[in-house]
């Protein structure tokens, strides 16, 4: 299957880069811990990170990547390519003076999203002062955004997929490097960050060229096909960023509580991320053009294979993902990240974090797959609606939860509002398209279900009673994690809700 091909290359080096991620987290961890720097360091991370996910690969992607590929499938490469070259000098246009104004307003900037940090001199002028030195990444990886959505539309996954193995790198430099010649490892960090930028910027233009694919520098125009672009942008900076916007509302409200909690949530999103990103982002990336074509080419049945096919695997690794995170927090977290600064106290906390976190893991993830769906058909209206009441729920009941639970009611919060967002895009997908669930993902879904439970009362079981000692933290969660995977992968053979012809079928096909 050509979806699950792309979904593999995706998710396959989605997942080294988490990797890296997390050497990288292991390191940060044990240099900056939970303190006033890290807190400064994680909101000069989150900010330009934020505006990247939402717009440059959020809203602009999921506006770009079905005209380009509309425009392929009708009028030609040439047409294309002319078109993907227009909209790369108009993102230089918007972006450059955006990128400059941010930079010097930055002090408003960190005083909006981290009001908090005012009355704290150290970690308020560390934000700003890190923030712009961070703030010009985002100019960089927007226009590698474009690239590599030029890139997916030809079904050439890889290089956009591997970029962010070029970040994790450039973090990691900066760690046991520039730490060296820096004031803190806060500024190694985000001059990391900086170098980051660069070198995804040009991976990708190295790919665009060994590929033939023609974007050039020309004079920005603002053709129909980019007014079309900026029209269905509008809308889509919140439907496509709703995850990252409630994130968002989750560093403001966290930053006026007390110092390490903003890093606490950063740890257990990290972890959080690890199946979205392998999972969800795949399937989003793979998804879209192809489905794009599908519905241009008015194949129906191709359309509701694709959106089945695409649902069914997110929930195949999304259900038991979510579930071990849930059961085995403390043990995640301790073993990955309670060394040097980080101590066991904020061990405890960060679990917690991760259970909140955990509970939406697999609705963030199947919301990709309908999302895609809107997207694809040029809708980006309906997924703002339903992002507008999610969010402001998200706020809502975070402010509420925080008082039972402090930090961890914020993710809580956050997962609770995934099921709530799925809910919405499937009621209206339901209404307006004729994408439905076949009698395939129906029978499977249960199945599925039913095998994530076993897992996770093995796994209860297992981190009760596997232990090899303090010194052997890794060798323990090695071999909690052996045993989930082996008792999934047994529950799903034993339940048929997948073969082992469907297995090779798909490991093997070219």
């Amino acid at each position: 299957m050509k979806l699950f091909k792309a979904m593999a290359t995706i998710g396959g080096l989605t997942g080294v880069s988490r990797v890296l991620g997390f050497v990288r987290d292991v390191l940060t961890a044990a240099v900056l811990g939970a303190g006033p720097i890290a807190d400064a360091f994680f909101v000069a991370l989150k900010l330009p990170n934020f505006f990247r996910r939402v717009t440059a690969e959020g809203a602009f992607s999921v506006a770009f990547v079905p005209l380009y590929s509309k425009t392929m499938e009708e009028e030609g490469q040439e047409k294309a390519s002319l078109f993907a070259s227009n909209a790369f000098a108009v993102m230089l246009m918007v972006l450059i003076p955006f990128t400059l104004l941010a930079l010097w307003a930055m002090p408003y900037i960190i005083y909006a999203i981290a009001p908090g940090f005012h009355d704290d001199p150290i970690r308020y002028d560390l934000a700003v002062e890190l923030s712009r030195v961070t703030f010009p990444y985002l100019l960089l990886m927007s226009l590698t955004a474009l690239l590599g959505g030029v890139m997916n539309a030809h079904d050439k996954f890889a290089p956009f997929a591997s970029a962010p193995i070029f970040f994790n790198l450039s973090l990691i430099i900066g760690l046991l490097v520039f730490t060296k010649f820096s004031e803190t490892a806060g500024h190694a960090m985000a001059y990391g960050i900086a170098l980051a930028g660069m070198m995804q910027f040009l991976w990708l233009v190295r790919a665009i060229k060994k590929a033939n694919i023609k974007i050039v520098i020309k004079r920005p125009e603002f053709t129909p096909k980019i007014k079309k672009v900026f029209k269905l942008m509008g809308p889509g900076v919140l439907g496509a960023g709703v995850m990252h916007v409630n994130l968002f509302a989750d560093l403001v409200i966290a930053s006026l509580l007390s110092a390490g909690s903003i890093s606490y949530l950063y740890y257990a999103d990290r972890l959080n991320q690890l199946p979205l990103g392998m999972v969800g982002i795949a399937v989003g990336t793979a998804l879209l053009p192809m489905l794009s074509r599908a519905i241009a080419a008015g194949n129906g049945q191709e359309t509701q294979n694709l959106f089945n096919r695409a649902l069914e695997i997110c929930l195949l690794l999304a259900l038991p993902a979510g579930a071990a995170l849930f059961v085995l927090p403390e043990t995640l977290i301790g073993t990955l990240f309670e060394r040097g600064a980080f101590e066991q106290e904020d061990t405890l906390v960060a679990a917690k974090v991760l259970m909140g976190y955990a509970i939406g893991l697999p609705a963030y993830v199947a919301a990709k797959v309908f999302s895609t769906a809107y997207w694809s058909r040029e809708d980006t209206m309906s997924p703002v609606k339903i992002s507008i009441i999610t969010t402001v729920l998200n706020i809502a009941l975070s402010l509420v939860l925080i008082v039972p639970f402090g930090v961890a009611g914020i993710a809580m919060a956050t997962g609770l509002m995934g099921w709530l967002q799925l809910m919405l895009l499937y009621r209206g997908l339901k209404t307006k398209t004729q994408i439905t669930f076949d009698d395939r993902f129906k029978r499977v879904i249960s199945k599925i279900a039913l095998s994530t439970l076993i897992m996770a009362l093995v796994l209860l079981l297992g981190d009760k009673y596997i232990d090899f000692d303090e010194w052997s933290k890794i060798l323990t969660l090695t071999a909690l994690v052996i045993l989930g995977l082996v008792t999934y992968g047994l529950s799903i053979l034993a339940t048929k809700a997948i073969s082992i012809d469907e297995v090779q079928k798909y490991l093997l096909k070219k």
